[in-house]
């Protein structure tokens, strides 16, 4: 994308996915969901590297995902070059604050993802 603003940058961004699985969002909706993520990322230039999807009861106050899970995400993070996470479901402000600070890249929802796409 060529606006500076932007979240996507013009070198291709290499991003994970992740998704949730809970009482509200079954694993097949999750699933659809991430395969629409997927093309949403791809309009936007970004290259998905993979899919990680968590099943929680309750969204994790701190980091949306377990902290855990989110440890774990970032062990992997500078093995294979990831310069982004995109969350399917929206982020608390202090979440993605939290994310950030753990996991040292930039992390998006769908929906800063789509007013990304928009805005170009």
């Amino acid at each position: 994308m060529n606006n500076n603003n932007s979240t996507i940058k013009t070198e291709q961004e290499r991003c994970y996915l992740i998704g949730v699985i809970s009482p509200v969002n079954n694993q097949w909706m999750v699933e659809e969901h991430l395969k629409e993520l997927t093309l949403l990322t791809k309009t936007a230039g970004a290259q998905v590297i993979d899919t990680i999807v968590q099943e929680r009861e309750h969204p994790n106050p701190a980091y949306y995902i377990g902290k855990g899970k989110a440890e774990e995400i970032a062990l992997r993070i500078k093995d294979e070059n990831i310069n982004m996470i995109i969350f399917d479901d929206e982020l608390k402000p202090a979440q993605v604050k939290n994310l950030e600070l753990l996991f040292d890249i930039k992390v998006i929802d769908r929906t800063s993802l789509i007013l990304d796409i928009f805005a170009a």
